[in-house]
């Protein structure tokens, strides 16, 4: 596939999407998001990979918002299908039946933090910057930054990010919870990698199986989120794969997984 706005790289059972427009930060403009949603249609495709990778090209931004330019000239009913684009596709990442690591440096602002929201797991260097400074703009994050960022760290702590449009670091980003882990920028990709190598080495069905149902269960109340947990393991152990993992351990060597 051929991208003006995104690169990849497929590695064994990694790939890694670098959003590729660091002259304006890696801003998401509509054909970015038109070609993150195909690309996400053959990552989803493709059983080889088994995690993703996404980051920002360049040292300044993993991606600073939605493109203003275009923003300033919406009207509503083009701004309600604008956001709507936008949900879609990170709800497309969110529901992905993979990992998606979110790898930031600099600038995750606007739709850029809403973009790493919808990821399943965020590493950020130590001069990472996130924030949703929409009101600044007269408007509210239409991505699902209000919907995420309370999900994740939160109402209190959320509501004076989205009501002020404060900007904070990494450190305070880890310390109420929106991002994971913290490295220094030279080991922002190393850690990635070693990261979705560790979960790609597991059983695929069963990473897949657990992010549907962290993510169905966040929704739904204790009794029948725990009752949609006891159906999808009830699921799993009816797959080769827990016939194989099950026979490993007791034989003492390593899983060959099939994803069946």
């Amino acid at each position: 596939m051929n991208f003006e706005n995104l690169r990849l790289e497929k590695d064994g059972p990694l790939a890694v999407v670098t959003l590729d427009r660091p002259k304006v930060l890696n801003a998401l403009n509509g054909a970015t998001f038109a070609e993150l949603d195909a690309l996400l249609d053959d990552l989803a495709s493709d059983d080889a990979v088994r995690v993703v990778l996404l980051t920002g090209a360049g040292e300044r931004a993993f991606a600073a918002g939605a493109d203003i330019r275009e923003l300033a000239a919406v009207s509503a009913a083009e701004g309600k299908a604008f956001s709507l684009r936008g949900q879609a596709v990170f709800r497309k990442i969110e529901t992905l039946g993979k990992p998606v690591i979110a790898c930031v440096r600099g600038f995750a602002l606007g739709g850029g933090c809403e973009l790493a929201m919808s990821c399943t797991l965020r590493i950020a260097t130590d001069d990472a910057k996130f924030g949703q400074p929409e009101v600044k703009l007269g408007v509210i994050p239409g991505y699902g930054g209000s919907q995420r960022l309370p999900r994740l760290v939160g109402r209190g702590a959320a509501m004076k990010l989205l009501l002020t449009g404060t900007i904070v670091d990494a450190h305070e980003a880890l310390r109420i919870g929106l991002v994971d882990e913290v490295v220094p920028a030279a080991e922002l990709m190393v850690r990635g990698r070693a990261l979705a190598v560790e979960i790609a080495a597991q059983a695929p069905l069963a990473i897949a199986e657990t992010i549907k149902v962290v993510d169905e269960g966040l929704d739904l109340p204790l009794d029948l989120a725990l009752l949609r947990e006891a159906e999808r393991f009830g699921h799993l152990c009816d797959t080769a794969d827990k016939t194989e993992g099950t026979a490993a351990f007791l034989e003492k060597r390593a899983a060959t997984w099939k994803g069946k």
